[in-house]
């Protein structure tokens, strides 16, 4: 039986391993010990967001990760689904499927307006997943500007 439980600081280690192997899909840079320190400063601080590890029975199977922003033009709290990761030898049983409907249902428990995600243009299976669970291509473009601290 999946199940969601909010991470603990006890397992961040648990769960930057995980990221370390969802990063590595697209060889995305990342540094463990700055993945654990960003954790803690998550964790300590409810307003940033909320993380989940997913469980098959007593397995970790994933993790998600919703994040929040304030937006005064949606009238509220948005939240950024800023991670979704599925174990390798858990895709498309369903777990992915399962962690968009919980995300959205505590996305609404949360009073949150609108929710975000990104998607790699090459991951056709992501956007399919998303789309069959009523996210819709944005039609604005998002921009992005580095800051250098």
């Amino acid at each position: 039986m999946i199940t969601f439980q909010n991470l603990q600081k006890s397992q961040i280690d648990s769960i930057v391993s995980m990221m370390q192997d969802f990063y590595a899909i697209d060889n995305y840079p990342m540094d463990v010990d700055k993945s654990k320190q960003l954790f803690e400063m998550f964790l300590s601080q409810p307003n940033l967001g909320k993380a989940w590890l997913i469980f098959d029975d007593e397995e970790i199977v994933g993790y998600v990760i919703l994040t929040f922003i304030f937006s005064f033009e949606y009238k509220g709290i948005l939240a950024f689904l800023d991670e979704l990761y599925i174990k390798s030898d858990h895709q498309g049983k369903g777990f992915g499927k399962q962690a968009v409907k919980f995300v959205q249902h505590e996305s609404f428990q949360l009073n949150v307006k609108m929710l975000y995600l990104e998607v790699e243009t090459h991951n056709e299976n992501a956007q399919n997943l998303y789309i069959a669970n009523d996210f819709e291509v944005h039609n604005r473009k998002i921009l992005k500007y580095k800051l250098k601290n």
